[in-house]
């Protein structure tokens, strides 16, 4: 019962993230800058502290707009007229996210100051670094699999829904390590893996056919895409 409880706190912690991007158009832009602010600090040889500063700000932002959220409608299920102090509360948790979103552009200065890179040494780079381009495909899935389940499921969408987010992983694996490896036998011996793995989804009738299927070709094409792009 405790670990049941200890993963159904954990399902509301992701409801409740997933709320917030759905619903809050600043989150998902803080999101989408910060996914791409991620990327660029692959490329940019970063030490430890500056990590860390970056990840205090990112966080800080989200955590921030969050609250703000969670402020904004614990007021509106007392009121919907509108009242000073409810005026006051409200404006008082934007400014909290302004004061985090400032703090998060003066850390990116201090951070990436002295440290630009010039866009033909970032695709270079990114040219000679198939892991690097295999984290971004998987990511870039993942937060597509993500924005596609928000807009056709109303369920929980780490459980079930269109498509499949491992069958869509699962693929993108198979499909990077076919056009990297020069060795038939581990193409289709990760190729057995991935069936396995969308097999597994219909057998536990988490995800139907079609689900899998089409994740499993969102997948596919997304890393077809971003390989052709930057690698073959």
């Amino acid at each position: 019962m405790k670990n049941r409880r200890l993963l159904d706190s954990f399902g509301f912690a992701v409801n409740g993230l997933l709320y917030c991007l759905k619903t809050q158009r600043n989150m998902r832009i803080h999101t989408i800058a910060a996914f791409f602010i991620i990327i660029i600090s692959l490329f940019a040889k970063l030490n430890k502290t500056d990590i860390i500063m970056l990840i205090f700000a990112i966080s800080l932002v989200l955590i921030c707009e969050m609250i703000n959220t969670a402020i904004e409608k614990s007021i509106d299920l007392f009121t919907d007229k509108y009242h000073p102090l409810a005026k006051i509360a409200k404006d008082v948790a934007a400014g909290a996210v302004f004061v985090a979103s400032f703090n998060a552009v003066a850390i990116g200065y201090l951070v990436f100051f002295n440290k630009a890179i010039a866009t033909e040494t970032v695709i270079t780079k990114i040219l000679k670094s198939e892991l690097h381009i295999t984290t971004i495909t998987i990511l870039s899935i993942l937060i597509l699999v993500v924005l596609i389940k928000m807009r056709l499921s109303s369920r929980n969408i780490l459980q079930g829904g269109m498509p499949s987010g491992h069958a869509a992983v699962a693929f993108s694996l198979v499909t990077a390590v076919a056009l990297l490896s020069e060795n038939l036998l581990v193409s289709l011996f990760t190729l057995l893996l991935g069936i396995l793995v969308v097999q597994s989804r219909v057998e536990n009738k988490i995800h139907s056919i079609i689900e899998v299927v089409l994740g499993a070709t969102l997948g596919i094409l997304i890393t077809l895409l971003v390989y052709n792009v930057f690698i073959i």
